[in-house]
């Protein structure tokens, strides 16, 4: 009998970031602007390279991809978190956690390959600027958005069926604004080790691989913008990527801020205040920078 009331669980609370009921309008408001600004921004980006023909490029076509992806990313947590407050109501549904857990692993660990093929593309525009067009042909381009997609499908849906294996007591408090994957494990009553180990094999695998593939592409720019003789030719090979690089060091540094503030303070409000930053602030400011840094978007 006691199993079965473990395991019987049908919504958890997402206890958001503050409790205090006239700083709800103020969170609802801000964080309303933030998606809109978000949706739009991104949208605007999608919509510049669909119609104009001289984006028509791998490095766009990437781009337009990863402004699809952010647009997804934000949506997974915000409306929702929107709707709560409007209704102050801090109920989520277990199935609309375990979609929202699969949606928002899926969209992150998508952000990470699709910055990683982006830097591939300016490592080969760069230190092999003739044989470009060949090698980013249509195909190997659409090719490695698939191949990207397919496995962070895979992987997302691996780490959702594993959270469905776990049984979870009456202390069903999440002290976030969203499902974040960490936090439910630590309200499972059930053995997590399984979940840990993949939970930590995936982040090492599907995050510091393309991790490494950002940095070994940068190294060999790097060696390549060093090799020109004119400081005009360097500024105007580093230019192309210069957009890039700032969402990279932007995406990378937020993500390593929020967790090195959550080790040090143990506090997942603290936590949830952080993750803001890369689920949040990182995608509504990459529309900023590619259209500030980048002539051709402008």
């Amino acid at each position: 009998m006691e199993l079965s009331n473990k395991t019987r669980i049908s919504e958890f609370l997402l206890l958001g970031f503050s409790e205090r009921p006239e700083l709800q309008p103020l969170i609802f408001g801000l964080f309303l602007s933030m998606y809109l600004i978000t949706v739009f921004g991104n949208l605007l980006i999608i919509l510049a390279i669909s119609t104009d023909p001289n984006l028509h490029t791998p490095m766009y076509f990437f781009l337009a991809n990863l402004s699809f992806v952010d647009i997804c990313f934000t949506s997974t947590t915000i409306p929702k978190m929107l709707v709560n407050i409007q209704t102050q109501s801090k109920v989520i549904t277990y199935e609309d956690c375990i979609t929202q857990i699969y949606f928002l692993i899926l969209f992150a660990v998508l952000d990470v390959f699709l910055l990683s093929v982006m830097a591939y593309d300016r490592f080969v525009a760069i230190c092999h600027p003739l044989h470009y067009t060949v090698i980013m042909n249509p195909r190997l381009c659409g090719l490695l958005v698939l191949v990207s997609w397919i496995m962070c499908v895979l992987n997302s849906l691996l780490q959702s069926l594993m959270m469905l294996r776990l049984s979870f007591c009456t202390h069903l408090h999440i002290p976030h604004f969203f499902c974040e994957l960490n936090e439910m494990l630590q309200l499972a009553c059930s053995d997590t080790f399984l979940n840990n180990v993949v939970m930590y094999l995936a982040a090492v695998l599907l995050g510091g691989g393309p991790f490494a593939g950002i940095l070994y592409s940068y190294s060999k720019i790097v060696s390549s913008i060093r090799g020109i003789a004119s400081a005009k030719g360097k500024y105007k090979t580093f230019s192309t990527c210069a957009s890039h690089l700032s969402v990279v060091c932007l995406f990378y540094c937020t993500m390593l801020g929020v967790y090195l503030s959550s080790a040090a303070t143990q506090s997942s409000q603290s936590s949830a205040t952080a993750s803001v930053m890369y689920t949040v602030v990182t995608p509504m400011l990459n529309p900023f920078i590619y259209s500030l840094r980048n002539k051709d978007i402008k």
